[in-house]
């Protein structure tokens, strides 16, 4: 005997999950529907088997094949238009040999014993025999009615309670002579229950229905979708479930990595190669799917997650499906009975109310309330960059195909046969990311001169050496499982705002310019680069008087690529060094807050037992360094960017020192005293680098750690920024202490307030208009200075649904004061 699966059907209440998946291959514990029904037909020998297909029909032919992966052996008919329960069979025809054959339904889950239902219409000697079940609700079934001998005497489609005679209901399995096609039209649009079955019985033929005990659920709504998974897990339905129970009702696939301190309650389902993360807490009745990624502190309880999903740290999880590919972001929050289509991205701290559906393909933006259903609406990114080039999560947000789109897209921007320099950082996903780079640019017509892992500012210079751009790889600082994609200008600049729009244009309308096989560039890497950055900035940086004064320093590379140049470079110069951390661990690429804090810590220590002049420490990629003073104590940033400061006015005695506008006007009585002039800036990085290439321009530091020494090079610079200090402190013959104690404290306070995306022009209004009568800078963003001096600065952030608040006053409760006063105005403008 042959079976016949249906699996055809288009799944229309299911939606969105149905919208670009047929329901037979829904998931149910991480398989499909249809192979449960598979595994169940070749259970009872039933291993011949015709699949019937018309919505996306490629895509179960493409996941089950010839059957041969489950022993079976699949033969497919495909409708070019819906043929219904019946046509789709007739359509079937040539396939099922003259034999009797059962016919079942490719999106029910079910354990019914089919050899008792065969054996049953043998010995009825029946026409066809309809399998039945009893359920508690029939009136979303069709109800079947037999008499005392098991024949068939009414069949009646959705009745209502008044028509409610019995509890058994048609499953949509039957088993069949083939005698019964001929009583369907070829190419017609034909149902068994509502065409075929009265027909049969008005002519008296032998059709019999058969009451199975066996478990039986069609997966037709949410509700039961969510059921049967439910079902499956706590053994209510006799189904294979692929994993080892390492645990009572914890279920955990091949290759899954759980965290020791994850917290499991079953029945629950952890799919093959996913991760669970520390923290993480997952409650009854959940099923992760394959390859998903859940974060630190994430909360999941009967929630359906589908393959290749990442759940971001802290997000919140109940009684709702997740399609494949979606990226849920930190913090976000599915209520119950929420449907989230595949490949979506639900943004930081959205909240899904409860029973929204939201369609495949759609974004959610930061911060959102949805109350209703996403359907059509989809917000496109706005804009491909953030403050520091483009990043994202590692093979969730940045991809090698988004990598090779990207380098696509940027070489398209430059002229054909132009070099680009390439860089990356100690990372593994730095590594494999910068291959696909690679091939990107070579395949787009230009040579790729790569400098493999080097330091930031080294990247920076070479760049500046004669190529066209660069594009540089590395981790997110203190965000290990991110990174960065960094496209510079001929300067070793990151790209203008001009810049970025024109690679977002090429790359939002995939305007990609494509090699003729002659024209495809080289690759090489050239040599001794470290030996050429080190000659150039000592022939350009004043050391002089550094091996004179005697000075001892701590230096610590944090593991980082400035581990590559540091210990040349320091023989060179003549100071007296101990260094830490030179080796790099390119599986821990970045630290956390916490990681580098402990560190800074251990670098006081050292510094103060040493004896040392002062302790600096850099990041990962050399381009921040922080730092220590004699005493052990660190030196915050915004202080170290005054000291420093200070050091270079005093010695210079003109020119101008170019600060971001949210610098402390502190700094306006250093250079005062000192009679040199500040150049102010936005915050943009690139908008640093642009005005340290004026000439006049003698130092500029971003407030973070960043510092540029324009007679080397306009950029950022910690490497550069050690080597200046040491001679700033060796011919000044003070401690970093008492310059900083010379320096007036400052008073500055900040704070985020999220602001969604659309209220961001009419939050920037409202300021503006709150503060008419002030004085207004509008360098970057609005900083509105009042009659007393004090000033607030208020900035949308271009990457995320925020807005950053800057105060500063003569004391900490002023600058409070200040900052709690305009919060106001931007909360309630965003509200």
């Amino acid at each position: 005997m042959r079976a016949v699966v249906m699996a055809g059907g288009e799944g229309t209440r299911l939606r969105p999950m149905t919208s670009s998946m047929p329901k037979p291959l829904l998931p149910v514990v991480n398989r499909p529907i249809m192979e449960h029904v598979l595994r169940l037909l070749k259970r009872h020998g039933l291993t011949d088997t015709v699949v019937t297909v018309q919505f996306l029909a490629s895509l179960v032919r493409n996941y089950f094949g010839d059957g041969e992966e489950l022993g079976m052996n699949l033969h497919y008919a495909n409708e070019d238009t819906p043929l219904g329960t019946a046509g789709s069979v007739k359509n079937a025809e040539a396939q099922l040999a003259g034999d009797s054959f059962l016919v079942i339904s490719g999106d029910a889950l079910t354990d019914i014993d089919l050899g008792a239902l065969i054996d049953y219409h043998r010995e009825k000697k029946a026409l066809v025999t309809v399998c039945l079940t009893r359920v508690p609700d029939p009136l979303e079934f069709g109800i079947t009615i037999t008499d005392d001998e098991g024949r068939v005497e009414r069949f009646l489609e959705k009745p209502t309670w008044g028509q409610v005679f019995s509890d058994t209901v048609n499953t949509g399995i039957y088993v069949m002579e083939p005698e019964v096609l001929d009583y369907i039209e070829a190419g017609e649009q034909v149902d068994w229950s509502g065409d075929v079955f009265p027909r049969l019985l008005k002519e008296g033929k032998p059709v019999y229905g058969y009451v199975a005990e066996g478990y039986w659920e069609d997966v037709g709504t949410h509700e039961s979708y969510i059921k049967a998974q439910a079902d499956v897990l706590t053994g209510k339905v006799d189904v294979e479930i692929d994993g080892f129970e390492t645990a009572p009702g914890v279920w955990v696939a091949e290759g899954a990595e759980v965290d020791e301190s994850a917290v499991l309650k079953g029945p629950c389902y952890i799919g093959d190669y996913s991760k669970i993360e520390a923290g993480v807490e997952i409650r009854e009745h959940t099923v992760i799917g394959s390859n998903v990624v859940v974060k630190t502190g994430a909360f999941l309880h009967r929630a359906v997650v589908h393959g290749n999903v990442y759940i971001g740290p802290h997000a919140n999880l109940r009684g709702c499906v997740v399609g494949k590919n979606t990226d849920l972001m930190r913090a976000a929050r599915i209520e119950d009975g929420v449907v989230v289509g595949d490949e979506c991205l639900i943004e930081e701290e959205s909240i899904l109310a409860a029973g929204v559906r939201v369609y495949p393909f759609k974004t959610i933006e930061a911060g959102a309330v949805v109350n209703n259903d996403v359907i059509w609406e989809q917000r496109s990114q706005r804009s491909l960059f953030g403050p520091r080039g483009v990043s994202g999560v590692v093979n969730v947000e940045i991809t090698p195909e988004l990598a090779v789109r990207l380098s696509s897209a940027y070489a398209t921007t430059l002229k054909k046969g132009a070099t680009v320099t390439l860089a990356r950082d100690g990372s593994r996903a730095g590594r494999a990311l910068k291959r696909a780079v690679i091939a990107a640019l070579t395949s787009s017509a230009l040579n790729a001169r790569d400098l493999e892992c080097v330091p930031m500012p080294v990247a920076r210079l070479q760049t500046a050496r004669g190529t066209a751009g660069g594009v540089v790889i590395r981790t997110t600082p203190g965000v290990p499982d991110s990174v960065e994609i960094l496209f510079l200008d001929s300067t070793g600049a990151d790209l203008s705002p001009a810049g970025q729009r024109k690679l977002d244009r090429v790359y939002s309308r995939a305007e990609f310019r494509r090699a003729f096989p002659g024209e495809i560039g080289d690759l090489y890497t050239p040599s001794r680069i470290f030996e050429s950055y080190i000659q150039e900035l000592l022939s350009r940086v004043d050391v002089s008087g550094v091996s004179e004064a005697d000075l001892k320093v701590v230096v610590d590379a944090g593991g980082g690529a400035a581990g590559l140049v540091l210990p040349a470079l320091l023989g060179r110069v003549g100071v007296d060094a101990f260094t830490l951390n030179l080796g790099m661990d390119e599986a821990h690429p970045t630290e956390s807050p916490a990681e580098q804090q402990a560190a800074l810590r251990r670098l006081g220590e050292m510094v103060a037992s040493s004896r040392a002049a002062f302790g600096v420490r850099f990041d990962a990629v050399g381009e921040r360094i922080w730092l220590v003073d004699e005493k052990g104590s660190r030196v915050d940033n915004d202080r170290a960017l005054l000291v420093f400061m200070d050091l270079v006015a005093a010695e210079r005695g003109e020119g101008r020192i170019a600060l971001p506008v949210t610098t402390t006007r502190v700094a306006e009585k250093v250079t005062d005293f000192h009679k040199v002039g500040i150049e102010w800036v936005s915050t943009s990085p690139d908008e640093l680098t642009r005005v340290c290439g004026n000439k006049d321009v003698i130092f500029g530091g971003d407030g973070r750690g960043g510092f540029v020494i324009p007679e080397f090079h306009a950029a950022l610079d910690g490497i550069a920024a050690f080597v200046r200090l040491l001679g700033l402190i060796a011919r000044t013959h003070l401690t970093l202490s008492q310059i900083d104690g010379r320096i007036p404290r400052a008073h500055v306070r900040r704070m985020d307030v999220p602001t969604p995306w659309a209220a961001k022009g009419m939050v920037m209004r409202t300021v503006v208009e709150a503060a008419e009568g002030r004085e207004l800078d509008t360098t970057d963003g609005v900083r509105i200075v009042e009659p007393d001096g004090r000033w607030t600065m208020v900035l949308p952030d271009p990457a995320e649904a925020v807005t950053h608040l800057w105060a500063e006053g003569p004391n900490a409760d002023s600058a409070d004061e200040l900052l709690g006063l305009w919060a106001a105005v931007v909360e309630q403008a965003g509200a």
